[in-house]
C-alpha cells in the first residue's frame, strides 16, 4: 500500500494487521482523489473509520491543509499513527479514537471540515447514519464515501464504479453553502474528542 500522488507519491504506508480491515485499493483511492482534485488543496479533511489513513494521507499529499482521523479499532490506530509519523505529518493531524458515526453526529456546525471520507465496513449501516448526519448538518461541502456497489444509498451528484466497489460523492449546492468559511469553524466539534 502506498500514496498514489503528490507531494508522497510512492511512499510506502503500513497496511492493517487485522484481517477485518479493508484498505481503499490504490486505484479506487487515486480515482476519488482526482474526481476532487479541485477541492483537495487547502482543505480541511475529516476521515471517518479511517483505518489506516490512506485517503486522508492521500489528501494530505495532494494539498490537505490538515486531516481529522476517526478509528476505534487498535490494531487499525496502530498503523495509522506509523503511517502519520512515517509522512511526517503529526503537526496537520489530529487523531481521534472514537465511533465514526456518533463522531459524526456530533458535528453540528456547518461547514466544520472542506472534505469529509467515510469508508465503513461493507454492508453495515453505519454508512447510512453517517449520511443521514452529512445531510442534517452539512459539516462538509463535500462528502465522498466508498461502499460496496449493491449498497442503496441516496442519490450523489457522482458515483465511480470499480466492479464490486463505488464510490459516491455528495456535494452541497454552492448557492447553499453556510457563510461560516472551514478555516473559521471550530477547533474541533463538540463533545467528540
Amino acid at each position: 500500500m502506498r500514496i498514489v500522488s503528490g507531494r508522497f507519491r510512492g511512499k510506502d504506508l503500513l497496511g492493517p494487521s487485522d484481517f477485518r480491515v479493508r484498505p481503499t485499493a490504490e486505484h479506487v483511492r487515486g480515482a476519488m482523489l482526482d474526481a476532487l482534485a479541485a477541492d483537495v488543496p487547502n482543505a480541511r479533511v475529516l476521515d471517518l473509520f479511517a483505518g489506516t489513513g490512506a485517503l486522508g494521507l492521500e489528501a494530505f499529499s495532494r494539498g490537505a491543509k490538515s486531516v481529522d482521523f476517526v478509528e476505534i479499532r487498535p490494531s487499525s490506530l496502530h498503523a495509522l499513527k506509523a503511517n502519520i509519523i512515517t509522512l511526517r505529518a503529526r503537526e496537520v493531524t489530529r487523531t481521534f479514537k472514537k465511533d465514526a458515526v456518533l463522531f459524526a453526529a456530533a458535528l453540528t456546525t456547518p461547514n466544520h471540515y472542506g472534505i469529509a471520507f467515510a469508508d465503513p465496513p461493507y454492508e453495515s449501516r453505519q454508512l447510512d447514519r453517517v449520511i443521514a448526519s452529512w445531510m442534517a448538518n452539512r459539516f462538509s461541502p463535500v462528502l465522498a464515501v466508498e461502499h460496496a456497489a449493491g449498497h442503496k444509498l441516496p442519490e450523489p451528484q457522482q458515483r465511480l464504479d470499480f466492479g464490486e466497489s463505488a464510490v459516491s460523492i455528495y456535494r452541497v449546492p454552492a448557492d447553499s453553502l453556510p457563510a461560516v468559511p472551514a478555516s473559521e469553524a471550530p477547533d474541533e466539534p463538540s463533545a467528540a474528542r
